[in-house]
């Protein structure tokens, strides 16, 4: 059997029509397959590379830790220098009342530990979520996971959760003193890249200050300097009770984290002692990867490149925008959601642009949008020939 075959046959696979491209290589904004074709990676393994791959900085890093030690013990037993300096790293970026970091595997492991956390500490059950809303697909994630299609055959999942309408200011009232807490994104990612209304997290946060809910704020795609800003929740003028880090925060090695006060965080170490516990948890190489990672972002200022990079590839789309090859484009950073005029040209146009060597990706609730999230690191030169290739799917297709 040859490995396309054996990985068809061997591996659980999430769909029947995955890109199924034999990668072998991948360095910077580009990716290389088994015939030596190269594809520019303009989705960025959705949101994780946001340094690029393989960038020398994250590799000696590595190396760097891999000559001291991998795994030793479970998490929260051994002290493990990358951990404690990441997590100060990350501390020191952050408002002062974020000052204790939990280090888990993903997104949905650290939604998962915060969902725990809240009700640990505010000893009530009901969870609020946002319709449209992803937020990671174990069971405890799946529950609060705004769209019924993904998860109908998996129910019953957690009670008590109720969604709201995104942006609508009236929903807000639902939420009371039954609410342990009220899990959003600033910027609604597979929703196809919906920014939150002027004045609704504030909204938010101050009906949360009211009720005794905990505000968790979920950055696992938006975070580490997609939308210009460190963390997406910055430019509103709001602090979460909880942060939800992830994807991006792995420099490319898996890494997630919850980030709470210290406070509210000590309450999973008593009545149960052991309350939350991961075995691969900040795993010394991811955490020493993610140091690095975040030392290149600070050190290049890509944070505040993105909204100039964003805008270079916003500009370059107005022609299929005025052809109506593509009816909006909505963009935050260097992170955008176009919208497919022909919503039903979705999978041919994404077959399209890998033909033409450039990688994109659909949103997953609303699927004639594409996105566009390239590495923060991708220079103008690159951008302008990612957008060549995009482009010529455009005038080949319409």
């Amino acid at each position: 059997m040859t490995e396309r075959e054996l990985f068809y046959r061997y591996l659980g696979l999430p769909s029947f029509s995955p890109m199924a491209l034999d990668i072998v290589k991948a360095s910077g904004v580009f990716i290389y397959d088994r015939s030596g074709k190269d594809y520019i990676d303009m989705v960025s393994g959705i949101s994780v590379s946001n340094v690029g791959h393989r960038h020398p900085q994250i590799l000696e890093a590595i190396k760097n830790q891999l000559d001291a030690y991998l795994y030793v013990n479970v998490y929260g037993e051994f002290i493990h220098s990358p951990q404690v300096k990441l997590a100060e790293k990350l501390i020191g970026l952050l408002p002062s009342s974020l000052d204790s970091v939990y280090f888990v595997n993903s997104g949905s492991e650290a939604i998962e530990g915060a969902l725990k956390l809240v009700k640990r500490y505010t000893g009530r059950s009901g969870i609020i979520a946002f319709k449209n809303a992803y937020h990671g697909s174990t069971h405890g994630s799946l529950s609060i996971l705004g769209n019924e299609a993904m998860k109908q055959a998996f129910r019953p999942l957690l009670p008590d959760v109720n969604f709201l309408e995104f942006n609508n200011f009236c929903d807000l009232e639902k939420i009371d003193s039954h609410t342990a807490c009220v899990v959003a994104e600033t910027i609604q990612a597979e929703a196809g890249l919906i920014p939150s209304a002027e004045g609704f997290m504030f909204q938010l946060r101050k009906r949360c200050n009211e009720t005794g809910a905990l505000l968790i704020i979920d950055d696992v795609q938006m975070g580490f300097g997609r939308t210009g800003s460190f963390f997406s929740f910055e430019p509103y003028g709001i602090v979460p009770d909880i942060l939800v880090l992830a994807k991006a925060l792995g420099a490319g090695m898996p890494l997630g984290a919850f980030i709470a006060s210290k406070n509210i965080m000590e309450t999973l170490a008593f009545q149960p002692e052991l309350g939350h516990i991961t075995t691969f948890g900040g795993h010394p190489v991811s955490c020493a990867a993610a140091i690095a990672g975040i030392d290149v972002l600070l050190e290049g200022h890509y944070p505040q490149t993105a909204e100039k990079k964003g805008k270079l590839i916003e500009d370059m789309l107005a022609d299929a925008l005025q052809k109506g090859f593509i009816s909006g484009i909505r963009r935050r950073g260097l992170a955008l959601g176009i919208d497919l005029a022909d919503p039903s040209m979705r999978k041919t146009f994404l077959d399209a642009a890998i033909k033409y060597g450039v990688l994109t990706d659909y949103y997953l609730f609303n699927p004639a949008t594409f996105r566009i999230a390239p590495p923060l690191t991708i220079t103008e030169v690159e951008i302008l020939e990612g957008m060549d290739r995009l482009l010529m799917v455009f005038r080949n297709l319409f």
